[in-house]
């Protein structure tokens, strides 16, 4: 407790409790922001459901789809609802980019680059809950790629299959500190992705090759507009679309655009963004390319059941694949 007084003072925060329990008796809030590690999201999560309080939780949403879903059953119509941070949908350039797929501006999504290139040295891995499957729920697939993936999948829709391969090449961690996957999209789309926290020279890479453009965002942990650039096909050189490209109004992703929206939602008692099935999409794509990592098998989209290893744990601990099942595994 003298550790969160302390802190308390030092950001100059009004009050600090002993536990949820007590902050939502005496401060009684409409909205909770749950920034803890990522273990003890749904013990948080589902005590402020519980009092009727809306929440805002920190990336990785839960452990687990079997956590995330559990924490929906707490949820009720008119709310309050759970909402997770992924603040990158949220920037001006990724929203009208996602109304000119929307309208067909760009033609026809075709190929994809998600890229998130991160160091982090020994030292980062120190703190005891990082690099475990108990209490981080991955590695870089689940703590850092998944912001990138989490925009990809907001843009590009639904995924159909994924073939992915992890290791774990330099960090003394139980989880992987490197993956790659190769995605294929309903719409018939195909992305590369590479999560890493072993690059030294850092970036964020997102490419869409599109039939009539290709839009690209380099950056690192946000991008305002600059950080983008629509590039139109060779055909169209002469008679792109003058609104082609990112807007005039220039939000950043931030949290603050996240949450302007979060607060309108719960004023008018809809669900927000990123809660539901829209923010479980990006975990269900998780848990698929932790299986088929660990299987060797492509795991298409569908309906991950209760009683699968990977429902309950991205590590799929109890998961066994034979020499003879050999044939896609669904989620």
């Amino acid at each position: 407790m003298e550790r969160a007084q302390g802190f308390a003072e030092r950001c100059q925060i009004p009050a600090a409790y002993r536990d949820v329990d007590e902050m939502l008796r005496e401060a009684r809030p409409d909205l909770a922001i749950v920034c803890t590690p990522p273990s003890a999201h749904r013990d948080a999560v589902v005590t402020c459901l519980d009092a009727g309080v809306w929440v805002w939780c920190e990336k990785p949403p839960t452990l687990s789809l079997a956590e995330y879903d559990e924490i929906a059953a707490h949820e009720i119509e008119g709310g309050p609802y759970a909402s997770y941070v992924f603040q990158h949908r949220f920037g001006s350039a990724a929203r009208a980019l996602r109304e000119q797929i929307r309208t067909g501006q760009l033609g026809a999504p075709l190929v994809g680059v998600c890229h998130t290139l991160w160091y982090r040295d020994d030292a980062y891995y120190e703190v005891p809950w990082r690099g475990k499957w108990s209490t981080e729920g991955g590695g870089p697939s689940m703590g850092h790629g998944i912001h990138q993936m989490d925009l990809m999948l907001s843009l590009l829709g639904e995924w159909a299959e994924v073939r992915a391969a992890t290791a774990t090449l330099a960090r003394d961690v139980e989880t992987e500190d490197v993956s790659m996957a190769i995605v294929r999209f309903a719409s018939g789309a195909m992305v590369s992705m590479v999560n890493s926290v072993l690059s030294p020279r850092e970036t964020s890479y997102l490419r869409f090759d599109f039939s009539e453009a290709t839009v690209e965002l380099t950056h690192l942990y946000g991008y305002d507009n600059s950080n983008w650039t629509w590039t139109p096909a060779p055909h169209r050189a002469d008679d792109a679309p003058t609104d082609l490209g990112a807007p005039e109004q220039n939000d950043a992703s931030s949290h603050a655009a996240q949450l302007r929206l979060l607060l309108d939602a719960l004023r008018h008692g809809r669900r927000p963004e990123v809660s539901g099935d829209d923010g479980r999409r990006v975990l269900a794509f998780i848990a698929a390319l932790y299986q088929s990592a660990s299987t060797g098998l492509p795991v298409t989209s569908g309906l991950m059941t209760p009683d699968d290893p990977f429902y309950r744990s991205m590590s799929g601990a109890l998961a066994a694949v034979t020499g003879t099942e050999k044939e896609n595994v669904h989620v």
